[in-house]
């Protein structure tokens, strides 16, 4: 059973990532669906329901990130903490390619996070070609 969210906390996790998931950067307002307060530490091994231990995510990103905090680079095969929304900024560890459709690692962190939350998924890259003619991609970091 989930624990719940009060609204306070949710509205306050939605502004600090500006309504875009903490991970692969879509914006609420582009997709049919609601996205979710996501534990970065799961509850399942302790992770409090706090706002640092919250980030937005797409359902996409959280069914894959699932309880996931270590993973592995697959440049290195070395086992590595997944992306850390709080602790880590993403500007310092992803970038977009030059059509802005797909996002690149630049440490064994962010290759892993990739890989393990498909964030260059097919249907993502289409879906983010779409959004960049229409003025809506990418999403400001500011």
């Amino acid at each position: 059973m989930s624990e719940y969210i009060n609204e306070e906390l949710k509205r306050q996790v939605y502004s600090r990532f500006n309504s875009c998931c903490a991970y692969c950067l879509t914006a609420n307002a582009l997709m049919p669906v609601t996205f979710e307060c996501e534990h970065i530490i799961p509850r399942s091994v302790g992770g409090k329901t706090v706002f640092e231990n919250l980030c937005l995510a797409c359902p996409m990103c959280n069914r894959y990130k699932s309880n996931r905090q270590q993973v592995i680079d697959p440049q290195t095969q070395n086992t590595v903490s997944i992306f850390h929304p709080h602790l880590q900024k993403w500007t310092e560890h992803f970038a977009w390619n030059e059509a802005f459709t797909e996002i690149i690692g630049l440490t064994p962190i962010d290759r892993a996070t990739i890989v393990t939350l498909k964030m260059n998924r097919p249907e993502l890259i289409r879906v983010r070609r779409m959004w960049v003619k229409m003025g809506e991609h990418p999403p400001s970091l500011e």
